[in-house]
């Protein structure tokens, strides 16, 4: 039998340790904060009497005037005496679709009845053979397999784009076989390189754009280095022991035979049975000539990348001080395609900097037929699983192909919120549409656009809102 004075001193024991460790636990915060007021009133201190010559303020100051990011690549610059590569884009603020505004349709027009089914269908290439229709306007961008992203990534993206019935595009690099089967509309990259040109490859393919340039590069040609690709990458894309992987700078051919581009637009519509066929450009100061020349060759969409473009990582001066913004881009060649009467032949996407919903109908309504996206689908696919690396790696080292949580991604986790985030979109533009007082994404156009400042309207071309307008319908 217990001894009931021992069995009663067990709760006073109870007690006591649990006052002797609130108290120390009291202690440990009260000179945890002593030490943190000491050290901040002595910094604050230094700050309030220091001469700027041996203040730490003079960092802050520094800092307005040069900015953060321009310290850091300084930095960066001096450390490697490289190039330095900046994953995902330029933080350059550049003119953009934010000092545009839709109409409201109230009594002028009358909005859509709220029971009336919008239609958000878009066909590209309506003049190919074996045009490509997809559910929505949205479509993933080129990101390239082994080059830039995971095979994990590049699955999850094929799967998430045909969750949403849209299409994905493969990116320049090798042939990946897993995402053609988790793909529902597959875009094949015609690269700059010698890979993914057999006829077993391009035939798996809805649709071929031929790679010219890209936004945050233009047509900058590069040598792959050897320690970015392992033995399996390296006889994916047909280069022998010690062969260097060399993307070119334009297509092999074109400088020697001027109707290089028409062959290959008529090869590959032949090889693949009519699939849309189209090149990708960066837009810049002679768009209208890069545009007659492409559409010259025959083929049946554009897409062109403005320097809002992000990439897997291409110097700092290419992304901030190169070529045309997306705005412009769209404006000049949906204008290049009404004048030349190919707006109803020659479908026209953008790409660069896109990355709400608003921005996706804006640029349709400019006159592009369609949208990629890039950087913001990777945000979406990655979600929360962004924390697997975070706090002690960046949140792409989930997703690159030598990433150190390449292999952590749940790629049907990460399918099922990029399609959300695809559905989610598309869901808000049918009902910007309904507000516009229309049923069909087609039918969405400049007159549904008024600007915000003067730069803006006289780019686009559409009214200033603070001015009367005068309505027509």
């Amino acid at each position: 039998m217990l001894d009931n004075n021992k069995s009663n001193a067990w709760p006073h024991k109870i007690l006591l340790a649990g006052a002797l460790g609130y108290i120390g636990y009291k202690g440990a915060v009260w000179l945890a904060r002593k030490a943190v007021d000491r050290a901040n009133d002595s910094l604050v201190h230094r700050i309030m009497i220091d001469p700027f010559s041996e203040n730490l303020w003079e960092f802050v100051s520094a800092a307005r005037k040069t900015g953060l990011q321009n310290i850091v690549e300084t930095n960066l610059r001096g450390q490697s005496g490289q190039i330095i590569r900046r994953p995902l884009g330029s933080p350059k603020k550049i003119p953009d679709f934010d000092g545009i505004m839709f109409n409201f349709a109230q009594l002028h027009r009358l909005p859509t009845d709220e029971g009336m089914p919008i239609d958000t269908r878009v066909t590209i290439g309506p003049c190919a053979r074996r045009p490509m229709q997809i559910d929505m306007p949205i479509m993933i961008a080129g990101m390239a397999y082994a080059l830039s992203l995971s095979a994990k990534t590049k699955i999850a993206l094929a799967k998430g784009s045909k969750a949403a019935g849209t299409a994905t595009n493969t990116g320049e690099g090798p042939f990946l076989p897993g995402e053609r089967k988790a793909a529902g509309k597959l875009i094949i990259q015609y690269n700059r390189g010698k890979w993914n040109k057999s006829a077993e490859i391009l035939k798996q393919a809805d649709m071929i754009e031929i790679y010219i340039g890209q936004g945050a590069t233009g047509g900058v040609g590069y040598y792959i280095d050897d320690k970015e690709i392992d033995w399996k990458i390296r006889n994916m894309m047909g280069l022998g022991w010690g062969e260097k992987g060399v993307v070119h700078s334009a297509l092999p051919g074109i400088k020697e035979n001027k109707d290089k581009l028409r062959d290959l637009v008529t090869y590959l519509k032949e090889i693949t049975r009519g699939v849309p066929v189209g090149v990708k450009m960066a837009a810049s100061k002679y768009l209208e000539e890069d545009l007659r020349i492409a559409c010259a060759s025959g083929v049946d969409f554009l897409t062109l990348d403005g320097s809002n473009a992000g990439s897997k990582g291409t110097a700092p001066i290419l992304q901030d001080d190169f070529g045309l913004p997306t705005l412009f881009a769209v404006v000049r060649a949906a204008n290049f395609l009404k004048k030349h009467e190919l707006n109803n032949k020659v479908s026209l996407i953008v790409s660069g900097g896109l990355v709400t919903p608003g921005d996706y109908l804006k640029a349709i309504a400019l006159g592009a037929n369609a949208v990629y996206i890039g950087t913001i689908a990777l945000f979406a696919m990655s979600h929360t699983q962004v924390l697997k690396p975070f706090p002690w790696e960046p949140p792409p080292e989930l997703i690159w192909y030598k990433g150190k949580y390449q292999s952590k991604l749940n790629v049907e986790k990460g399918a099922k919120t990029l399609a959300n985030y695809l559905i989610s979109c598309n869901k808000e533009i049918k009902d910007a549409v309904k507000a516009l007082g229309k049923s069909n994404i087609s039918e969405v156009d400049k007159s549904d656009l008024f600007a915000l400042d003067h730069l803006t309207a006289e780019v686009a071309d559409i009214p200033l809102g603070y001015k009367e307008i005068s309505w027509t319908n």
